[in-house]
Parts: C-alpha cells; structure tokens; sequence
C-alpha cells in the first residue's frame, strides 16, 4: 500500500471510532427521588363569617298593664299594698309615705278600668244611709273617683282615686273596698301619681307597683 493511500484510510477510522462513542452514551432522564411526593397547591383559607342574630323581641306586657305617664314628679314617696280579699271580697289598703319637704296637694291612684272584670275596687261602701235624705253628714277622705277619660286630664282605660292631702313626712292609708267580680286571683298595676304626673320611688324608680291578689 503507497503512503498516500494509507492517510484516508488512518482519518475514516479515527471517525468511525469517534462516532460510535457518541452513540454508546446515555442520554440523560429525568430521575424520581424514592420517598417524595408532589405538593398540591395550597388551599386558601377562608374566615368564616359571622351571621347576623336577631336581636331579641321584647317581651310584651303583662295583662292589666299600664303605660307611664309622659311627666314625673322628682318627689319621693314610698309605697306598701296588702290585699285582704276573700271569694266574695274584701280589701286592698295602699300605705303611702312621703319623704318631700313640700305638700302634695293630692295623691291619686290609678289602675286599669279592665281590672273591673274581676275584681272592683272603690273608695266606699255604697249604702242607703250615704244617701237618704236626713241622714248623717257625709265625711270623705277621698277627693275624686274618675273613670277615664276624665276632665282632669285622666286617661281612658283608667280609674283615678284621690285622697290627701299627704303631708311633708306623712303617712296616708288608703283603704279600697273590694268587690270579686270572677274567681281566680289576679295582678295589676297600680300608680301613684300627683295630679297626672307620676311620683319617685326611692332610687329614682317609677312610683308604679305590681298588686297581686290571690
């Protein structure tokens, strides 16, 4: 073989060996690491609201109820009922005391003219003796008994008794004559007022009490 061939030959082999080393190389893959797992995409968290409650209703008033006059008298009484009333009636007698350094001219007690249905209360015994001609003269405590609406401002659906006047540091009795009118005991309020305006109880309170009969 002449020199000038054996050059081609020497420069294919070089060439076919570098080719075969290429292709004997691994391609390179992607590799899973034994043990991990894929994370999920974080879930956002959301606050839960609050709902709106209702807020609650109002408890409605007791039966024989009554609704406050628009005007107080800043004067302090205090207040006691005892109720004395059988099946066929008895009496309530309202204790009243004043703690003001002024008169007042006139306490007035007030309760719901519905009260009539069961039980009646007056400031007297009708008799015949009250009214006959002759007869003796006619002596009373109480200054007024109005069924409302009443010339003197008093409301409807009321009754208004008058008594006094009640002293600076006084104490006045009011006895009520009771009548059952239906059986069964009953509650309701009771109002002491000046004129219209309703008088103090100590502490600032309303001067309005709750009368229970058995």
């Amino acid at each position: 073989m002449s020199r000038s061939n054996a050059l081609p030959i020497a420069v294919l082999i070089v060439i076919l060996a570098t080719a075969c080393t290429l292709d004997s190389t691994p391609s390179p893959t992607s590799s899973v690491t034994p043990g991990s797992t894929a994370t999920e995409p974080a879930t956002p968290t959301i606050a839960p609201t609050a709902s709106a409650s209702s807020s609650p209703s109002p408890s409605p008033e007791p039966a024989l109820s009554l609704a406050l006059p628009p005007i107080s008298d800043p004067r302090i009484v205090t207040a006691d009922v005892s109720a004395n009333v059988g099946a066929e009636g008895g009496t309530v007698t309202v204790t009243v005391s004043s703690t003001a350094t002024d008169l007042i001219d006139e306490i007035v007690l007030r309760w719901p003219a519905e009260l009539e249905e069961t039980l009646r209360l007056a400031p007297f015994t009708p008799s015949d003796e009250r009214i006959r001609d002759g007869g003796p003269p006619l002596r009373q405590e109480w200054t007024k008994w109005v069924i409302g609406p009443g010339e003197r401002g008093e409301p409807a659906g009321t009754i208004s008794v008058g008594w006094g006047p009640l002293l600076p540091g006084a104490t006045l009795e009011i006895p009520l004559v009771a009548t059952r009118v239906g059986p069964g005991p009953v509650a309701f309020d009771l109002q002491l007022l000046a004129a219209n305006d309703l008088l103090t109880f100590d502490g600032g309170l309303p001067a309005e009490i709750r009368v229970e009969v058995p």
